[in-house]
């Protein structure tokens, strides 16, 4: 005999693209906004995930299937965003004060340390503490061990407080 959640999980997930973007469309910004440093590129990259959602169609399994897909979709547009000919041969503009204004984060001191962090620690960081992912959903996501995910939040932590001078708890 199924149980109420076996159900729920076949149930099939809601793919109107309206309701995922406003759904997922402010944690996907986020993510590639830590990933991209630039709003522009940010919204070029969810563009792309959207497009892509439409192009292709998926089938979810769950919303948490769902919210996974979008991630992976997200951080690989970046990275297709970031390595393309395009940026390797151009100079990168200075975009300095461009990302977030002082009102938009509570704290922007801790923000602009996050930003300054190496990709990979940048986006741990941003899964674990403001998507609330676990260490094996990050794992799973970024397709690494869970031991890497654990390593890079306690060298991003380590940076995080070097950077901030341990005036603040991170």
């Amino acid at each position: 005999m199924e149980t109420c959640m076996q159900i729920e999980q076949r149930k099939p997930v809601n793919n109107d693209l309206d309701t995922l973007f406003h759904t997922y469309g402010d944690m996907i910004y986020r993510l590639a906004l830590v990933r991209t440093r630039s709003t522009a590129d940010a919204e070029d990259v969810v563009q792309e995930v959207f497009l892509r959602c439409l192009k292709n169609n998926p089938s979810f399994a769950s919303a948490e299937h769902q919210k996974a897909w979008l991630i992976k979709v997200t951080i690989n547009c970046a990275k297709s965003l970031l390595g393309s000919a395009f940026r390797r041969h151009s100079v990168p503009e200075d975009a300095a004060g461009e990302l977030v204004s002082e009102d938009e984060t509570p704290d922007s001191t801790v923000y602009d340390a996050v930003m300054k962090l190496p990709e990979k620690y940048r986006t741990a960081i941003h899964l674990y503490y403001y998507e609330d992912y676990s260490v094996k959903e990050i794992a799973s996501v970024m397709r690494t061990t869970e031991s890497t995910v654990k390593s890079w939040l306690h060298r991003a932590r380590a940076m995080l407080k070097e950077t901030l001078g341990g005036e603040m708890d991170v």
